[in-house]
């Protein structure tokens, strides 16, 4: 194989790899994924670390406001969300999860640490390290492409990684 291909045929293998990942360790153990519409799961995820406006988080998730509304109808339903003006502005709608919301999320991602820590044990302490040091790299890398075009946002590895992980 050519120098020049190489990098692509390390993306295609790592392109592959990373879904096969999430799927073994989560899939099948995530009640939560079964029971929400992906778009929905990913505003939870997006609000675990506080209320966030709607328009914010349809740019984010890429759907039109008015698919957004929608959304949160669903959640609020479900009782996973609330929506809230922050300050004195009622124009600026924003949505919060509520306490049931906190709760669901956070069973989830203990489910996932446990279950992260299960296969581990399958490692010597020698590979949890480098697994550890190679993800730790990657999302950096991520996070330098991200800034390079423009669609940055402040984040530190830590709250990137355990973002990654809801």
């Amino acid at each position: 194989m050519t120098d020049k291909k190489r990098p692509l045929a390390e993306a295609k293998t790592i392109a592959s790899l990373l879904p096969a990942i999430m799927r073994q360790l989560f899939a099948v153990h995530d009640h939560l994924a079964r029971e929400l519409p992906l778009a929905q799961l990913r505003v939870c995820g997006m609000l675990y670390d506080g209320p966030r406006p709607m328009s914010v988080l349809s740019r984010e998730l890429g759907v039109s406001l008015s698919a957004m509304t929608q959304i949160a109808d669903r959640l609020e339903r479900a009782r996973m969300v609330r929506r809230v003006s922050p300050g004195d502005d009622r124009r600026i709608r924003c949505l919060q999860l509520t306490p049931r919301g906190k709760k669901t999320l956070r069973l989830r991602e203990d489910d996932r640490v446990r279950r992260v820590s299960v296969v581990l044990q399958h490692l010597s302490p020698k590979s949890r390290e480098k697994v550890l040091a190679t993800l730790q790299t990657l999302i950096r890398a991520c996070a330098a492409t991200r800034e390079q075009d423009g669609d940055f946002q402040e984040h530190d590895d830590h709250s990137l990684a355990s973002k990654a992980l809801r």
